[in-house]
């Protein structure tokens, strides 16, 4: 089973949106995913409640319990477990870290975002789960430099993604639905994207 936690300590980085999306994939790759929430707002158990699908299984769980529910998910064959964490809250963060083989960061390419990202890389180096990190440039505009010049100055610290996550209303509108990109508009852009970033993580 390959674990991926979905990290970033500020908020509106996209965290829950990469974990609903990369699970679905997973599922119509005829693999078994699940996501573990250890967000307090639970937006990903949020998202599960408006699907009619039983698939992909969302849980909440707080971090003391996420060692269990990883060992449970594995014992229950599971392929990929995807734990969606909080933004501001260093012991989830840590634990998750620990505990993952991929520690996946969303960041959005703007100065902003780019420059609070130190929070986030700190704690990787307290946890000792820096070399097993990637930056994944989330909400990337579609056209302009923005996101190739934040990809190279980050490039500098830490691994970036090669596959970048656009902002396309397909995932809005996917999302609301309680879907992926992939059941609302398969043939799209945004479906590209979300494939080609699972095919990139399953490999790493």
């Amino acid at each position: 089973m390959k674990t991926v936690a979905i990290l970033s300590q500020k908020g509106g980085s996209g965290k829950t949106t990469v974990a609903v999306h990369l699970a679905v994939c997973a599922e119509l790759n005829k693999k078994t995913a699940a996501i573990i929430d250890l967000d307090p707002q639970a937006s990903a158990i949020e998202w599960a409640s408006r699907r009619e699908a039983e698939t992909p299984e969302v849980i909440t769980a707080t971090p003391e319990q996420l060692p269990g529910f990883l060992k449970q998910a594995k014992e229950n064959g599971a392929d990929l477990a995807i734990i969606d964490t909080a933004p501001h809250s260093d012991r989830a963060a840590i634990v998750a870290a620990g505990l993952a083989d991929l520690i996946l960061i969303p960041c959005r390419p703007s100065a902003f975002d780019v420059a609070a990202i130190g929070t986030t890389l700190n704690l990787l180096k307290l946890s000792n789960a820096i070399d097993r990190a990637a930056i994944l440039l989330n909400a990337a505009p579609p056209r302009g430099i923005m996101t190739e010049t934040a990809a190279a100055g980050l490039s500098e610290i830490i691994p970036v993604v090669p596959i970048y996550i656009h902002q396309r209303a397909a995932y809005s509108h996917a999302i609301n639905g309680g879907h992926s990109v992939e059941e609302y508009e398969p043939n799209g852009k945004a479906s590209d994207e979300i494939r080609a970033l699972y095919k990139w993580i399953m490999k790493t």
